[in-house]
């Protein structure tokens, strides 16, 4: 089975997210794609952080009726920071016959070889990015070469169009009292509604 993984912070998941993964589906004939909220993110401290439960609940929400994309707790019953290494083999553990697409974006891909244990991602997954500006796919096809070269890395770069929608974006539009219902699935923005999320203080 070719499964795609899709991790991040989801504070809170947008319509962004859920167009790259879509893409990338289709791009690479994926057979499902296991969409992992992280418990705690290992590269950045969050602004206005939902709780572990509050993101993943917006995740399953999100998912939806969606028969292809399924929410994955891995991340979530770990302790502590999660790093994709692990996650990788833990998921290649319980999925042996699997191959793994680890997708992301420009700013992401640009930076794994400086994640915790590199040489662990690649050899146990494709890494799989898409551009975030108009000049990032040649960014990308550098890096690409150079991680061929270091660490003998299976890379697919996809030239998805870029759907301007970012977690920030949804979180600064709650607060100041907008609509939120372009930016998110409608249940997520329901949810966010009835939890109060991201108001101001």
């Amino acid at each position: 089975m070719k499964t795609g993984i899709y991790g991040g912070t989801f504070n809170p998941i947008h319509n962004g997210h859920l167009h790259i993964v879509e893409e990338f589906r289709r791009g690479l004939g994926l057979d499902r794609v296991l969409l992992i909220p992280t418990r705690v993110p290992p590269h950045k401290e969050a602004e206005n952080l939902a709780s572990p439960a509050q993101r993943l609940e917006m995740c399953r929400l999100a998912a939806g009726d969606i028969p292809w994309l399924e929410l994955c707790r891995i991340e979530m019953d770990r302790e502590g920071k999660s790093y994709t290494a692990e996650t990788l083999e833990e998921l290649s553990a319980l999925y042996p016959q699997d191959q793994f697409y680890l997708l992301m974006g420009e700013d992401m891909f640009l930076t794994v070889d400086r994640w915790y244990r590199p040489e662990t991602i690649f050899s146990l997954a494709s890494v799989c990015a898409s551009p975030r500006s108009l000049d990032g796919m040649d960014a990308l096809r550098k890096k690409a070469v150079e991680y061929l070269e270091r660490f003998g890395a299976r890379c697919f770069l996809d030239h998805i169009p870029y759907l301007p929608v970012s977690s920030t974006q949804v979180r600064q539009e709650v607060a100041r009292g907008g609509d939120i219902s372009g930016l998110v699935p409608q249940a997520v923005a329901d949810f966010i509604e009835q939890c109060g999320l991201y108001r101001s203080k």
